[in-house]
């Protein structure tokens, strides 16, 4: 069984769960609130983008907790831990981004300033914080933070880190949009691109490390 296919099994277990409701919900009702006719795209753009961060990790937590144990352990079987775990943050991220890009279209819908640099700015932050996100998510849940009462406020904990913390990457392209919007300049750090791939690339090996070694 491909890691595609697999991939794809995750996506439609958590639209069917409708795990990915609170967090879908959560995501439009909040860029509703914060955003109004007329705003400038790059400050927009920077408020959408900031916000996948939680909503990804959120949505990690569904996907990585949707699916029930029986038939999670006949996918093991088929395919293996690594696999079957990679998958359902694979399933996550795509989901993330998917409502990064309508959050971003929505942006520029209802936003002034619109060009190709801020939409290129805009894309760019959008995946940057669903990377970010993603990262989070895959290191404050199951398999390698189990409970609840634990993976909930260490995935809160890592929102607030990778958002405010100087150095990280969805922390510098978010203050890079809001800054280019203040000097009508468009503009992100490229670095932050590669950066938060390798970081979430990191997180979700993790994951499926600790998938193989503790066996859930």
């Amino acid at each position: 069984m491909t890691l595609r296919v697999l991939t794809r099994y995750h996506l439609e277990l958590l639209v069917r769960s409708q795990r990915w409701l609170a967090p879908g919900l959560a995501y439009v009702v909040v860029l509703g609130l914060g955003l109004s006719g007329g705003d400038d795209v790059l400050s927009a753009a920077a408020f959408s983008a900031g916000l996948l961060v939680p909503v990804t990790v959120w949505l990690t937590r569904g996907a990585v907790t949707a699916e029930p144990p029986q038939s999670r352990a006949c996918l093991v079987v088929a395919a293996g831990w690594r696999r079957v775990q990679l998958s359902a943050l694979f399933a996550a991220a795509s989901a993330g981004l998917a409502l990064g890009g309508l959050g971003l279209l929505a942006v520029l819908l209802v936003g002034s300033g619109g060009s190709p640099a801020a939409l290129l700015a805009g894309v760019v932050a959008t995946v940057v914080c669903a990377l970010s996100g993603a990262a989070v998510g895959a290191l404050c849940n199951r398999p390698v933070v189990v409970g609840a009462q634990y993976a909930v406020p260490l995935g809160l904990g890592g929102v607030v880190a990778v958002l405010l913390v100087p150095g990280s990457p969805a922390n510098a392209v978010v203050r890079a949009l809001v800054l280019g919007s203040r000097r009508h300049a468009a503009g992100v750090p490229w670095w932050t691109l590669p950066v938060a791939a390798l970081l979430a690339a990191a997180g979700w090996w993790a994951a499926a490390l600790a998938a193989e070694h503790r066996g859930e």
